[in-house]
């Protein structure tokens, strides 16, 4: 319910609501765009971010395997990948993101909202359980696949007393680091998110829009760059702080995995070797 993804529904003329939980939009000819982009003369490779928006394992990745065939591509380009996903069909493409992880070609981030199964279950109903997210950072970290882990999002009053404990199940998992995000309400999100908190928390409610103002400026949200993502003010400070202390308890201050673009398969550089020899 909280997912900032869901004005891009309104931007396409549909629901945030209703709509982003009932209408998805795929890319038919993904695999064949992405080559196309990288056979351009000037490309310049740099890792690809998948899941800035939305969740590339969502359920009827299952079936269409759209995400599965970029990741093809990548690993035959030779191209890096970061991945973000709260879906346990990540374990699915482990074979390709294993070989591109022994080449620096790829990372991924599992991002654990609550390890408390009720909550996760009105708060993120289509996702992998808590269980199965810890499962699938266990195994993609044995096998040599960089696993980092992302508290996203923080909602004061409501999940925030979870961060020492989802911060050592991560690293019993294997996980190499461990992130978190504020919760954000841009836009429409807002007021489904206070309808949400009004239908399942309601005794919770008034605390978790005051904690979240307090970090906010004031606001229900605040876009500014640098910000958005962790808030300001002395109850923000108190959280990074505590974040601080449970990435160093348990080893999780890992730096950021780096990975390689000097192995880029570029064919206009091949080209022009050829020329030249």
């Amino acid at each position: 319910m909280y997912c900032f993804a869901r004005p891009s529904h309104a931007y396409l003329d549909l629901s945030p609501g209703i709509d982003f939980e009932t209408k998805i939009f795929y890319k038919t000819h993904a695999p064949e765009r992405l080559v196309e982009a990288f056979s351009k003369p000037g490309y310049v490779c740099s890792t690809i971010a998948m899941g800035a928006n939305t969740d590339p394992y969502q359920p009827v990745e299952k079936r269409l395997k759209i995400t599965r065939q970029i990741l093809t591509v990548l690993r035959d380009w030779r191209h890096p990948v970061s991945i973000v996903t709260k879906g346990a069909l990540v374990l699915r493409d482990i074979d390709l993101l294993s070989e591109m992880a022994a080449l620096e070609l790829a990372s991924v981030t599992l991002s654990i909202t609550t390890l408390d199964n009720a909550l996760k279950g009105s708060l993120e109903p289509r996702a992998a359980g808590p269980a199965a997210r810890l499962r699938c950072v266990r195994e993609l970290s044995a096998a040599g696949i960089p696993v980092s882990v992302l508290m996203a999002p923080v909602i004061p009053g409501l999940n925030d007393e979870e961060i020492e404990n989802i911060a050592a199940a991560s690293a019993d998992a294997g996980a190499r680091s461990i992130g978190y995000v504020l919760l954000r309400l841009p836009y429409e999100v807002k007021d489904l998110f206070k309808e949400w908190l009004d239908t399942h928390a309601p005794e919770k409610a008034g605390r978790v829009m005051k904690l979240l103002r307090e970090m906010r400026g004031g606001k229900d949200y605040d876009s500014q760059w640098g910000q958005r993502q962790k808030g300001t003010g002395p109850l923000a400070d108190l959280l990074r702080r505590r974040f601080e202390l449970a990435r160093q308890r348990n080893g999780l201050d890992g730096e950021r995995t780096l990975l390689r673009t000097d192995q880029f398969r570029d064919p206009n550089a091949a080209q022009q070797n050829e020329l030249f020899s």
